[in-house]
């Protein structure tokens, strides 16, 4: 590329691109090639000047290297990034603001008032039309209070101030739908734009690529607990497929082959061969973003009261209005009444504090899918905690392979990979991660895995059943067995580590020994939580009563559960919460949905099974547990905030009216410090919680 610089200092470049205005695409690819490199702090590209800022660390050297070398058609940029920018959107309503400023201004400067007069009695049609509308609903609401406003105004001939009112309304309509919509656009980014790997079928194989390497008509395999990456035909298998995060619904669907299945919903039970449909229907990020527009479940109940609250005001306004008129006789005092409402401020400023919040809660990686979480999450009393993978680090290893029937260890390991590395769960990541590091390459020789939740899997190969799974599954339920002269050998296993236990034809072959350490900070973490008004922290797991034991005690939980399954987990948060506790339950795997779905809030880890991650309404990084209590302050934060701006709105509205009524503020000068209040309040409350 080539450009010219304009200014520097040290760790900041501004330069201009040499060519002619940047389109969109090419301002968003730019944008992305210098973002996603290692240098760069940050970036901004200005499209109209073709003018770039780039904040840098290292040798200015490097950047200048690497701006020389930028060409576009060169960079690969996910679709999901040129679809969901937000760059034309926010150009847009920049000029339809500048533009209705000008033409208030031009018409003002250069239209005689008879002109003005007759454009505002037209202008004045559309909200007349829609305060009848709303009386014709047997409703007293805002557009009642704006068209009584402008209609008493227009009747009295004063078209000044009724194109005055028009014209903040105008403004205020604009700037409230631009907020709006860049709040939803960055929450559905935020929730939207993951690039993963699918298993792609090929000559009857499942081979492990990138999901941007799948082409259209590709066949992919999707097992169960996974995301559906693309939205396709099913080809064959049957499942149930959970459509939560698209559609709301609460009960997963059965899909067939024939039938069709959506990017971003998750296979619960079953396996589904997808044919894939590329370039069709609405995206992922489009499908987000309507749902978080129009799905009243992601409403907070303070977004509720404040819109309740706003239309109930309405009646009073106008009664007030009235009383004003009766009492003064004065027309203008009546009409400052009327340029007050308490709706827009209300409606505006609660749902774009939540939206805040939420992409506050984004940039510490954690994903909130709406405000009725995060005010769950600050009236939480009671968290419950899956041990592996949650208090425990989210990669276990594995510290050794134990033989049992004579062959070698890296047989053993090629071998549960193999088996491993189609379900998501910590354990099996870290047997596959083993035997990748030993390079142990492997044939897809076994028929199809069916995986039992809490329990194991079990497969034929070669013509021998395999399983390999927890002691209860492999022993109890499987009913094998130990080599002849083994005993010793088993009862020598090392306890301080997890097992894996892999069976062939009802005998034991191997056992791998996991090593699943506990987090550092998950102690810390959790007096933190108490500090910040947790009163009960649970630790629930499917390990032994002595694992369970050791590592209640490090950390520090108030109670513990050993042995546990999936409906145990789900029957205690039922309980908890008829005992009119409010209840987070952090988990990572299959075997955890059950209880992120019964909980007040789930919450998933985001490393863990993908359909964990697709029921939990939070998800956290996997780096530490700190996210948590982060969640946690944002959410008590964000209350008080959403309180504090009930106070503030009341109390300056109510202060406009008294002025009005006094006759100290006209008509107008009303509307304006309206406006502004609710735009200060509004860009106040897109301020960061904490």
């Amino acid at each position: 590329m080539k450009f010219v610089i304009r200014h520097e200092i040290e760790g900041r470049i501004r330069v201009q691109a040499v060519q002619r205005e940047m389109t969109f695409e090419q301002a968003d690819i730019l944008q992305y090639y210098l973002c996603s490199q290692e240098n760069v702090i940050s970036a901004k590209v200005q499209r109209r000047t073709s003018g770039v800022a780039v904040c840098y660390r290292g040798p200015r050297e490097e950047v200048i290297r690497l701006l020389k070398a930028f060409h576009y058609e060169d960079v690969k940029v996910p679709e999901a990034v040129l679809q969901s920018s937000g760059r034309k959107m926010n150009e847009e309503y920049w000029e339809k603001l500048v533009g209705r400023v000008v033409l208030r201004a031009g018409s003002k400067l250069f239209l005689p008032y008879p002109v003005r007069a007759g454009i505002t009695a037209v202008r004045s049609c559309r909200y007349l039309w829609d305060g009848l509308k709303t009386l014709a609903r047997r409703k007293l609401e805002v557009p009642v209070l704006d068209a009584t406003a402008i209609g008493v105004s227009v009747f009295r001939g004063d078209f000044d101030t009724a194109g005055s009112v028009m014209f903040l309304l105008g403004i205020g309509e604009i700037l409230e739908e631009w907020t709006h919509k860049k709040s939803v656009g960055d929450l559905a980014r935020s929730m939207s734009l993951n690039i993963e790997k699918v298993w792609l079928l090929c000559d009857g194989h499942e081979i492990l690529v990138d999901s941007e390497k799948v082409q259209e008509q590709d066949l992919v395999v999707v097992h169960m607990g996974n995301v559906i990456p693309f939205d396709g035909t099913v080809e064959a298998g049957e499942a149930m497929v959970n459509q939560a995060s698209l559609t709301g619904e609460s009960l997963p669907v059965e899909r067939k082959p024939g039938t069709s299945v959506y990017a971003g919903t998750v296979v619960e039970e079953g396996e589904l061969t997808i044919r894939v449909r590329v370039g069709t229907g609405d995206s992922k990020y489009e499908r987000i973003a309507a749902m978080i527009e129009e799905s009243e479940k992601l409403k907070s109940s303070v977004e509720g009261k404040a819109e309740h609250l706003a239309d109930r005001l309405v009646p009073y306004t106008l009664a007030g209005a009235a009383l004003t008129w009766l009492f003064t006789g004065n027309v203008t005092k009546m009409l400052a009444v009327l340029m007050v409402d308490f709706s827009c401020a209300l409606k505006l400023a609660i749902p774009i504090s939540v939206l805040s919040a939420i992409r506050e809660a984004g940039s510490f990686h954690i994903t909130v899918k709406g405000g009725k979480y995060l005010e769950a999450v600050a009236e939480a009393d009671t968290i419950v905690f899956d041990k592996t993978g949650t208090l425990t680090k989210a990669c276990p290893t594995v510290a050794d392979v134990v033989s049992f029937g004579g062959e070698d260890p890296d047989e053993l390991l090629r071998l549960a990979a193999c088996m491993e590395e189609h379900f998501p769960h910590s354990m099996a990541k870290a047997v596959v991660d083993a035997a990748k590091a030993k390079n142990l390459q492997h044939e897809e020789k076994h028929t199809k895995v069916e995986y039992l939740v809490a329990h194991g899997i079990s497969t034929t190969i070669e013509g021998k059943r395999a399983v390999i799974g927890s002691y209860h599954f492999v022993f109890e339920d499987e009913k094998c067995v130990l080599p002849e002269g083994t005993q010793e050998k088993f009862d020598a296993l090392p306890p301080e580590y997890s097992h894996l236990y892999l069976a062939v034809e009802g005998v034991l072959r191997g056992v791998i020994c996991i090593e699943d350490p506990l987090r550092q900070e998950a102690a810390q973490v959790v007096q933190a939580l108490k500090r910040a008004g947790i009163s009960k922290v649970v630790m629930m797991t499917g390990d032994s009563e002595r694992t369970a034991r050791a590592v209640a005690e490090k950390v520090g939980v108030d109670e513990y559960y050993s042995e546990v399954l999936p409906e145990d987990k789900a029957r205690f948060v039922e309980e908890e919460k008829a005992k009119g506790r409010r209840v987070m339950m952090v988990g990572d795997g299959v075997n955890d949905s059950p209880a992120l779905s019964a909980s007040d809030v789930g919450i998933a880890i985001s490393d863990g099974a993908e359909l964990a991650r697709e029921i939990a309404d939070v998800t956290i990084g996997a780096e530490d547990l700190w996210q948590l209590v982060a969640l946690k302050s944002i959410s008590t934060g964000l209350m008080r905030r959403i309180h504090r701006n009930y106070r503030t709105i009341v109390g300056f509205n109510t202060g406009l009216i008294v002025l009005g009524v006094a006759g100290i503020l006209q008509p107008s000068a009303s509307a304006l410090l309206h406006n502004t209040s609710t735009l200060v309040i509004s860009l106040k409350s897109m301020n960061p919680v904490l």
